[in-house]
């Protein structure tokens, strides 16, 4: 299910029906203006987008049950393609997160795979030489400086992460303790205590916990956080997939196999 501006047919006319306006069976900025006014005042993400999760609320349908979802999602497709501890993650996070849909799902999936070479990095690697700080962090270091950092991961993450993101100078630590970690690298105290909430572990003072546990809910807070849903409604096509690459990496770096995982899990998933 996805019906959003420009969507037509009988499924959109249940709609208007539902939020009481005229059902012509068209799905313009009237209906969406009306539909983001429901997803508010139920407790959804309120992005004019009804996807599975808003209908099953909508019309009492249960498909946020997080069995449900996994049928309703095709998971066992998945298998072979993707590891098995994370389709067991996809429910639970799709229901929290807002992942309403397959498109959604193939978008985030893509993007979480190449972010952690395929979903086995879970913890940033900042095991650095001197000629690689001076490369990456060139900001932070010089030739002279690099050489008493090289090869020390906690000296280097309480260097380039210290006094921003919520953390504390360099001698706090916290650089290190709250370094990247899960399948798109949540970084920095302030994100930490942000995702605490949506949580019922202590993630500040357990941050582990975002790798071994919510590698992959953490990435779907990012998702969620950043407004990327509304780039994922867009399509399936490159444009899609560029747009929604450029927030998640800042850039396109590994642009060709982003485009060919989400072509591949797409496909599955449909």
């Amino acid at each position: 299910m996805l019906l959003n501006i420009g969507s037509k047919g009988e499924d959109v006319k249940t709609l208007q029906n539902k939020i009481g306006i005229a059902a012509d069976g068209s799905f313009g900025p009237a209906t969406e203006a009306k539909v983001k006014e429901w997803q508010a005042a139920n407790g959804l993400t309120a992005d004019g987008v009804v996807g599975d999760i808003t209908w099953a609320k909508m019309f009492n349908n249960n498909l946020v049950n997080t069995p449900v979802l996994t049928s309703l999602f095709k998971l066992e497709k998945l298998k072979g393609h993707v590891p098995d501890a994370v389709i067991a993650q996809i429910p639970d996070t799709a229901a929290k997160f807002n992942i309403t849909n397959t498109l959604r799902l193939a978008h985030f999936l893509a993007q979480c795979g190449h972010e952690s070479a395929g979903f086995k990095a879970v913890s940033e690697n900042l095991n650095y030489s001197a000629d690689g700080l001076v490369k990456i962090f060139g900001k932070y270091f010089n030739a002279t400086t690099a050489v008493g950092y090289a090869r020390n991961p906690e000296k280097i993450a309480n260097k380039v992460y210290s006094a921003r993101m919520g953390n504390g100078n360099e001698a706090s630590g916290e650089g290190f303790k709250f370094r990247g970690r899960g399948y798109i690298q949540l970084t920095g105290k302030s994100n930490y205590s942000l995702f605490d909430k949506t949580v019922e572990d202590d993630i500040v003072s357990n941050p582990d916990l975002v790798a071994t546990k919510y590698p992959l809910a953490s990435a779907a807070f990012f998702f969620n956080s950043n407004n990327l849903w509304p780039i994922c409604d867009k399509g399936s096509d490159a444009a899609a997939v560029t747009a929604v690459t450029k927030r998640v990496n800042g850039g396109t770096i590994g642009l060709s196999d982003r485009i060919k995982h989400f072509n591949e899990f797409y496909i599955l998933l449909k």
